[in-house]
């Protein structure tokens, strides 16, 4: 993965944190989960290379009041999507700034639904559904998804979690599928909600 120079870093950094002042979510009392989302180059970025980086994340977070739970990466496009707990949006910008100075794209703050079990190890897919800002509540994906599991059988998907930011009104789902087919027949009966995106990916963590 190729590092930025450190003069691009602070420039980075500098530009970044005044597009995020507005999703800051508490301060060193408080904690949230985030998922921040990196578009790298599609084909150029590998599970092998994107777990070294969450290596030096780990390395880092502790500075930052940052803890790195899961990461999960779609090979063919180049995007990665990083799962944390942190006090706010700007520590995480930080720690990826330490540890290896590849910055995000966008972070979300996230409430996150109940996780269920991987069933068999099939194709894992991450879905993201774009609803528009202050148009979805936490409560309404709740009943989405309670709607998604009665359904998912039907397909052979296993939903495993959401997660949800209702200031931006975007939605990600995780599942085990054997297509993208699949996980979108289950939404499209379920509720109709289909989603922009379904990427395959990898999970580390």
């Amino acid at each position: 993965m190729k590092i930025i120079t450190r003069a691009t870093q602070v420039v980075a950094f500098v530009i970044l944190s005044f597009h995020l002042s507005a999703q800051q979510t508490g301060g060193s009392e408080g904690r949230q989960l985030f998922i921040d989302v990196h578009y790298l180059q599609p084909g150029k970025a590998s599970f092998q290379s994107v777990s070294l980086a969450h290596q030096q994340d780990l390395a880092v977070e502790k500075k930052y009041g940052v803890r790195f739970l899961k990461f999960w990466i779609d090979e063919q496009r180049g995007v990665v999507y990083c799962l944390s707990s942190a006090p706010d949006s700007e520590a995480i910008v930080k720690t990826h700034l330490e540890a290896h100075g590849l910055l995000p794209s966008q972070i979300y703050a996230v409430t996150s639904g109940t996780e269920a079990p991987s069933i068999d190890g099939r194709n894992l897919f991450l879905d993201v559904h774009e609803l528009g800002a202050g148009k979805v509540t936490a409560k309404d994906v709740a009943g989405a998804h309670e709607k998604d599991l009665a359904v998912q059988k039907k397909y052979g998907v296993n939903l495993i979690n959401y997660w949800v930011d209702e200031k931006a009104g975007v939605v990600m789902c995780l599942a085990e599928a054997k297509d993208p087919d699949a996980l979108i027949k289950t939404h499209k009966e379920a509720h109709g909600l289909v989603p922009v995106r379904v990427m395959k990916v990898k999970q580390g963590q």
